[in-house]
């Protein structure tokens, strides 16, 4: 049951962490683990960094339309 809440959250939610993992080539849970702590650490203020990178990928979502591959067709 948690593990079928977790998998839709990771699926649904913003995946700020998940983007800039693969981006940067660092593992997600890491990522996942410094954004936690730090969160903790400075009340608040790298929940609001994320929150702020959740919406400027949101915006490039929007305006950035991915083609289809050729082999799509």
């Amino acid at each position: 049951m948690f593990d079928n809440l977790r998998h839709k959250m990771e699926r649904e939610w913003f995946g700020v962490l998940t983007r800039m993992g693969a981006k940067l080539g660092i593992p997600v849970s890491k990522l996942r683990i410094f954004f936690i702590y730090s969160t903790f650490a400075t009340a608040g203020f790298f929940f609001l960094i994320y929150l702020g990178l959740a919406f400027i990928l949101w915006i490039k979502d929007i305006f950035i339309t991915r083609r289809p591959s050729v082999f799509d067709l």
